[in-house]
């Protein structure tokens, strides 16, 4: 059993997917810290505010609120809160809703674990899939989630990756087995622009994704997470394009 963890989402601090995220961590550490946004902060990937002051709200029994980004959150846990008592491990999520594809490149909840993994200390992001956005089904992820995390702690990973885990919907007892996948390309074919006005006739603009069936490619995320399994796929900073590289190579000069 672990000695502390630390916990982050990017649903905010009052979210059902931090509740049973804070479930499966007391069944895998004797502390339970959480530090996480006071409001949601979806789609704010690694960002970290450098422009603006953050507020700390102690909420009681190790849980602080967070004026800020994940990544702010996994800052201000491992650089101030807890700095004199380093967690072992950082569990971001659960989120609400899959991370898969294109979509970790926008995720709260991976960006939160990939700070606390540039800031040295392992990270896991989760993700709960689902059926209906307004009925979510936790329980694959409250049941099996303490297991995954045990089984990923045993093999261990490498120090410069984040393991993004995705639970499928549906009920425990029918989900796959854990399964290895490669980041696909998801299912964003593109974003939209919706604009309104509001009623002092002023306009107003929500982004949001466009989605479509793609074709994912070999040992993708999405196809084992469409296959009923629970996905892991190790995540990394370096977005160098190894086929890109070698085209540009012999057309531009390398350092020695």
């Amino acid at each position: 059993m672990l000695d502390r963890v630390l916990l982050t989402n990017d649903d905010g601090i009052d979210a059902p997917g931090l509740e049973v995220m804070e479930a499966i961590a007391a069944q895998i550490a004797r502390e339970v810290w959480v530090v996480a946004p006071e409001h949601d902060q979806s789609g704010q990937s690694h960002a970290i505010s450098l422009h603006h002051a953050l507020r700390v709200t102690d909420r009681g029994n190790r849980r602080f609120g967070v004026t800020g980004t994940p990544g702010d959150c996994a800052v201000m846990g491992l650089c101030h809160i807890m700095k004199d008592n380093l967690p072992q491990l950082v569990l971001s999520g659960v989120n609400r809703g899959l991370n898969l594809g294109l979509e970790t490149v926008f995720s709260g909840t991976v960006g939160g674990a990939m700070t606390a993994m540039l800031l040295g200390v392992p990270a896991i992001a989760m993700s709960q899939a689902y059926n209906d956005r307004r009925n979510v089904t936790w329980d694959c992820s409250r049941t099996l989630g303490a297991d995954v995390v045990r089984k990923l702690l045993a093999m261990g990973w490498g120090k410069d990756a984040v393991l993004n885990v995705n639970f499928p919907p549906g009920a425990a007892a029918d989900a796959g087995e854990m399964t290895l996948a490669r980041q696909g390309v998801g299912m964003v074919a593109g974003m939209n622009v919706e604009t309104r006005t509001d009623p002092r006739g002023m306009e107003y603009h929500w982004l949001n994704f466009r989605r479509g069936d793609r074709p994912q490619g070999p040992e993708s995320d999405y196809t084992a997470l469409r296959a009923g399994r629970i996905v892991v796929t190790p995540l990394r900073y370096d977005r160098t394009d190894e086929d890109a590289y070698a085209d540009l190579a012999g057309k531009l000069p390398r350092l020695p």
